[in-house]
């Protein structure tokens, strides 16, 4: 004889009562229209001006709430529960996810996409434009080619612009050399004093604020949008971060991508430096993603599109927060930004190669390496271009002393010509063969 199956009592107030409740909502609404909310996570201030059949935008918007309460995962970064953040994890976000783990972390893709060739040029372009956009985020006022130039040759920084973007250049050379290092105090201290150096008062720099004076207030409005944790509450929150940085137990596995993403919003969440603080954020989401296997973080300009996409940035944060500190907000915006930063790379990278063929005319020549064939090229693209050896050396990555060899060796068949700026330094022109050698 059959079993017959328990019969059910739905009580209110339960985990059933409100699954009855949303099966009830769902009903008549199109499953397109579900999709599209889940999708972009989308908050309240979209929903309701969306149009659905039979049914109010309030009922909508309850019948999501209730979805995804029902399928949230909580994290305490304290043992206070100072901090307490909810997240969703559904089939659009790890699909998204399953897609960055193939393209960021297998070696297969690196060598599909990147030849070994290409890797030192596209790591040096993507160093330098995640430099400069983290710093522009921050309010940094200069063109991408001053900022370039003063890089490329070791200029000193004019301005408090230029010195943001040299100081985010160092800070993401020493995060790529220390990539596998645990995170601790001093760490957070190190990497604040790097993105801050020469820019804040010597007293607020690789230290926590000592006060509660600091608000993020909307630029437009002056309204203050978030008051962060008290200052006095600061070492055991931040000690809580490193661990939670530090620890993923597998009874307790966060996914990396959503992991680096909630510490990224940790730190403009709690502000725990008196300034410098989205800078911190941006470095030690870059940090944890090394650090676990995304090695195509460093080819890619993640703030670039953070720039492109401001106002989603700061409204990710605001969700959050209005929303029962549903990260699931940010989480989903972050994602969004390394799948378009993973394009803009593609595109990128597509653009050199086509560059590269151009390099062949040159590569002909007889002793030319690739590193003089491209500066041959910019030499034809522009008569007006002058090299130094600083330039060349900060350009490829090399060594001062390979640098000076691949351009004296371009000076000695006349390709290029040495003109003095001093006793000791030079500038490299177009020489007077270059033209009837290379045209």
């Amino acid at each position: 004889m059959m079993e017959k199956a328990p019969e059910i009592t739905i009580e209110p107030n339960t985990d059933l009562w409100y699954a009855t409740i949303m099966y009830r909502l769902s009903s008549g609404i199109k499953n397109v229209t579900i999709s599209k909310i889940e999708e972009e996570y989308l908050y309240w201030d979209k929903i309701k001006y969306l149009k659905f059949e039979n049914s109010k935008s309030t009922d909508i918007w309850q019948l999501i709430k209730i979805k995804r309460i029902l399928s949230e995962r909580s994290v305490n970064i304290d043992n206070k529960n100072f901090i307490k953040l909810n997240f969703n994890t559904n089939q659009y976000l790890t699909q998204k996810l399953q897609y960055l783990d193939t393209n960021f972390g297998a070696g297969l893709q690196k060598e599909k996409l990147l030849t070994d060739l290409d890797k030192q040029d596209y790591l040096n372009n993507a160093l330098m434009e995640e430099s400069i956009f983290s710093s522009m985020i921050e309010g940094a006022t200069t063109t991408r080619v001053k900022a370039k130039d003063m890089l490329l040759k070791n200029k000193k920084p004019k301005n408090k612009s230029e010195q943001m973007i040299l100081n985010n250049y160092k800070t993401i050379q020493y995060i790529s050399e220390h990539q596998d290092d645990q995170m601790s105090i001093e760490k957070l201290y190190e990497i604040h004093r790097l993105v801050t150096e020469n820019t804040l008062e010597d007293e607020n720099v690789g230290v926590f604020r000592d006060n509660n004076e600091v608000n993020v207030v909307n630029e437009l409005t002056g309204e203050i949008v978030h008051t962060p944790p008290n200052f006095e509450e600061l070492n055991g929150l931040m000690k809580s971060f490193c661990n939670f940085f530090n620890n993923n137990p597998k009874e307790d596995f966060i996914h990396p991508i959503v992991k680096g993403s909630i510490l990224h919003f940790l730190i403009g969440y709690i502000h725990p430096f008196v300034d410098g603080n989205g800078r911190t954020a941006r470095a030690i989401l870059y940090w944890y993603l090394l650090k676990n296997g995304y090695w195509l973080t460093e080819y890619l300009s993640i703030s670039r599109v953070i720039m492109k996409t401001k106002v989603q940035y700061e409204k990710a944060y605001l969700y959050t927060e209005i929303d029962g500190m549903d990260v699931s907000y940010f989480i989903h915006y972050q994602v969004k930004v390394l799948m378009r930063a993973f394009e803009e790379l593609k595109t990128y990278v597509a653009k050199k190669k086509k560059e590269q063929t151009k390099l062949a005319k040159y590569l002909r020549l007889e002793n030319i390496n690739e590193r003089q064939a491209i500066i041959l090229q910019k030499i034809e693209e522009d008569e007006n271009r002058f090299f130094t050896v600083k330039e060349i050396e900060n350009t490829f990555n090399i060594t001062n002393q390979t640098a000076r060899t691949d351009i004296e060796e371009l000076v000695e068949i006349d390709l290029l010509k040495k003109i003095a700026i001093n006793k000791k330094s030079f500038n490299y022109w177009k020489g007077d063969s270059f033209d009837k050698t290379i045209l």
